[in-house]
């Protein structure tokens, strides 16, 4: 004896009760097999490759490859592997004419402690920090007619810093100014 009649007759269902429930019973299971036949369909629509991939080989190899401008490949950025970091140099210079420079230091004060220490050791007395500048270059410049002191002047560039420093000259008084130190600190690349 059927289960699904053993179980009609334990509740008393009898001829036409046992007909449509049957019958619904059948219509699910139908509908939640072709359901599954409908996903496993999409599962496969590539051809046994996942979604956003296309099957590739032949001769009995295959294999899957992300189908281009699909988003199925690879789409992390580049990780950085280190930064830049900007540089400092300073100029000092002293009454007498003495001075001293440094490039590519890490800090303000650490590129105008060397500039007085090298300005100091050069005999220089009341050596002070004239000029600092980061990332970029600088240009002292003074007058050949004794007038006036040095002029600075910072830029992207040599050219553009001896100009600068070039036009302060003039502006105080200066004739016939000349370049007599130029510099460029430039950016460290300090890997991770």
């Amino acid at each position: 004896m059927n289960l699904m009649v053993v179980g009609a007759k334990i509740l008393g269902w009898e001829g036409v009760m046992l007909r449509r429930y049957t019958r619904r019973l059948c219509a699910c299971l139908v509908l939640g097999g072709i359901s599954l036949g409908a996903f496993q369909a999409t599962a496969f629509a590539e051809g046994g490759c996942p979604a956003g991939q296309y099957p590739i080989g032949g001769q009995g190899v295959q294999g899957c490859a992300p189908i281009p401008g699909a988003g199925g490949g690879d789409s992390t950025a580049p990780r950085a592997t280190g930064r830049w970091i900007k540089t400092w140099g300073a100029i000092s210079v002293s009454p007498d004419g003495k001075s001293g420079v440094a490039v590519g230091k890490r800090s303000k004060s650490e590129a105008e402690g060397e500039a007085m220490g090298q300005c100091v050791e050069s005999g220089g007395q009341g050596c002070r920090a004239s000029f600092a500048y980061k990332n970029q270059c600088v240009a002292a410049v003074v007058p050949s007619s004794g007038r006036g002191g040095t002029s600075f002047g910072g830029g992207e560039t040599v050219e553009k810093a001896a100009e600068l420093a070039n036009s302060v000259c003039r502006k105080g008084g200066g004739e016939g100014c000349h370049s007599v130190y130029t510099a460029c600190t430039a950016p460290e690349y300090v890997k991770y």
